[in-house]
């Protein structure tokens, strides 16, 4: 089959044709009504294009019908969020009444014109179709039979291909929602660079002492030896399932929408859980938590996670003080605790480093280390 005629053998031709037509159901019960006012339908379209909801109608339609089966078809399905968005839905609405008006007249008289042609080639009178009436009978219009058909094929795959252009430019992306959108992946980004850290530092390194505590314990031939190291092993493997069970914690939560991860709104839970595992929890909050952006309230989130986190596992059921702070345009999260007899020098352990980099990712700074006889952990990360 020739290539030109392929699109003819293609769904998304014929279902783009019908989200050309849909706009013109309306128009033709218009013209029932007031048949000289064939454009009232279009002025009316601009006031309902400044409704947010519409945006979102409008997606829908789009994607479904002239994109079907694209994962990224560029089209989006958020309503207008603002007053840009809503006058590009309104010229959306515009050219998709004109091109849907176009499309209606050229496949409802084409044809038509193609079978006059015919007739008259034939030799047979005109039916009474305006202007085609007048046409002689002669055979010389064969010749022409064929062109309203082929207008009619660039009418149904070309004005296809328009639609589908426009609804990307004008029901596209706009610059806050490809920033979210952006954010999101930022976020998993995120999520996988700090899962791959932990499962490398926590369940490498508990497979690294048992591989060497058996070896040794085998070589040894001491049964008291032997003994020492099987409690190291089995010590160290209960840590990694701990980890282990925190990192998968973490990757069933990162099917989660960005905006249903939580935040510091949600650190009571935090504080709760370190409670209940014995650690005696001071906490104070001060400024407008809830008012700080999503990025930076979900990170601030999981760094006082792993800082509550490496007290309980380093220092115990220890008395922890939490400070929450934010002003001057910056977060602050301050988490101390008495220094236990085995502190984690500065640069070590997987925690203290991811919440370094978390911080550096956000522009800000982390110190870890003793501060007057205590373990400090201080977070500033800047709101803007």
């Amino acid at each position: 089959m020739p290539r030109f005629l392929r699109p003819l053998l293609r769904g998304t031709t014929y279902t783009r044709l019908l989200h050309l037509w849909v706009p013109m159901l309306i128009e033709s019960v218009w013209l029932f009504i007031d048949m000289s006012k064939p454009w009232v339908p279009a002025l009316v379209l601009v006031p309902v294009g400044l409704l947010p909801a519409v945006r979102t109608g409008e997606g829908v339609q789009a994607r479904l019908l002239l994109t079907p089966g694209e994962k990224e078809p560029g089209i989006s399905e958020a309503p207008s969020g603002t007053w840009r968005d809503r006058l590009r839905t309104v010229l959306w609405l515009q050219v998709r009444w004109v091109f849907g008006l176009a499309a209606s007249l050229a496949t409802v008289w084409l044809p038509v014109i193609a079978v006059e042609l015919a007739r008259c080639a034939w030799g047979r009178a005109p039916s009474g179709v305006p202007l085609l009436d007048r046409l002689p009978p002669d055979r010389a219009w064969a010749l022409l039979t064929p062109l309203p058909l082929l207008v009619l094929y660039g009418v149904v795959v070309g004005f296809g291909e328009l639609i589908t252009f426009c609804a990307r430019r004008l029901l596209g992306p706009s610059a806050a929602e490809r920033l979210a959108a952006l954010e999101e992946r930022t976020e998993q980004l995120l999520e996988r660079t700090r899962i791959a850290r932990e499962l490398h530092d926590s369940i490498g390194h508990a497979l690294t002492v048992a591989v060497v505590q058996a070896g040794a314990a085998r070589a040894a031939g001491d049964p008291e030896f032997t003994d020492r190291a099987l409690e190291a092993i089995e010590e160290t493997g209960r840590a990694a399932l701990e980890d282990l069970e925190r990192v998968l914690g973490v990757l069933r939560e990162s099917e989660r929408p960005v905006s249903a991860r939580p935040t510091l709104a949600d650190a009571d839970r935090l504080l709760d859980s370190a409670r209940a595992s014995g650690a005696k929890v001071d906490a104070e909050v001060t400024g407008p938590v809830a008012a700080v952006p999503g990025p930076v309230s979900r990170e601030g989130y999981r760094i006082l996670q792993e800082a509550l986190t490496n007290v309980l596992r380093h220092a115990g059921a220890v008395p922890v003080r939490v400070r929450v702070s934010v002003a001057d345009g910056t977060l602050v999260l301050e988490v101390r605790n008495p220094l236990a007899a085995a502190i984690p020098g500065p640069g070590r352990g997987s925690g203290l480093r991811g919440i370094r980099e978390r911080a550096a990712l956000l522009g800000g700074s982390a110190r870890t280390g003793p501060d007057e006889g205590d373990w400090q952990v201080r977070t500033e990360l800047p709101l803007g």
